[in-house]
């Protein structure tokens, strides 16, 4: 099995650290992405990360994954989540394993925010522990 696992950020992420702090807290998007690769190198495993405020980028990603033979993509699809039906038609077309991630808990929050897209076929979700949530999607991949 591969030791590469894809972190796929998608619209606005980019402007994490500023954008509603109290909701997604002051961690920039940079910073977690150093703090996944030192966990990912802890626990033998390479990170490769990507933003991206455009639908068609993060589907084009999860086919790569698929074609490096990716051990998981961990995916914070952002407002994507809840409205592409491409993003989960993407995860269904390949066999990586997607770990669904989100900062805050959708579910404690506006009710357009409970359905999830990326969930229906994702392996599993991690949502509400904040920058946390991806070192635990992290750790969950190490153990596929």
């Amino acid at each position: 099995m591969s030791d590469l696992v894809y972190v796929l950020n998608g619209p606005n992420l980019n402007l994490l650290g500023t954008r509603e702090p109290t909701i997604y807290g002051s961690t920039t998007l940079g910073a977690i992405n150093g703090m996944l690769a030192s966990r990912a190198g802890e626990l033998g495993l390479r990170v490769q990360c990507h933003q991206s405020n455009h639908e068609g980028v993060l589907v084009d990603w999860i086919h790569e994954a698929h074609g490096k033979a990716a051990r998981a993509i961990l995916l914070n699809a952002g407002a994507y989540t809840h409205t592409s039906v491409a993003l989960l038609d993407a995860i269904k077309a390949v066999t990586v394993p997607v770990i669904e991630v989100h900062l805050s808990n959708p579910h404690t929050r506006e009710p357009f925010r409970h359905t999830s897209y990326i969930g229906q076929a994702a392996r599993g979700t991690i949502a509400g522990f904040g920058a946390r949530s991806y070192l635990l999607a992290l750790e969950a991949a190490a153990g596929l």
